[in-house]
């Protein structure tokens, strides 16, 4: 499972605890997020400005 990192704020979304408050339960792939979906903590950032974490 991945883990996604905003670059704006340093939000991460983390596929194995998902995000329950936005509506992605535990397990969400990143793929399942829609396209349109924006940082929930800085609004700024979409989705395509992730940076995968290694």
């Amino acid at each position: 499972m991945g883990v996604f990192r905003c670059p704006g704020c340093g939000y991460v979304y983390d596929e194995a605890k998902g995000a329950p408050r936005e509506g992605f339960p535990a397990g969400t792939m990143w793929a399942q997020v829609p396209d349109d979906w924006t940082c929930p903590d800085c609004a700024v950032r979409e989705k395509p400005d992730f940076e995968e974490v290694t």
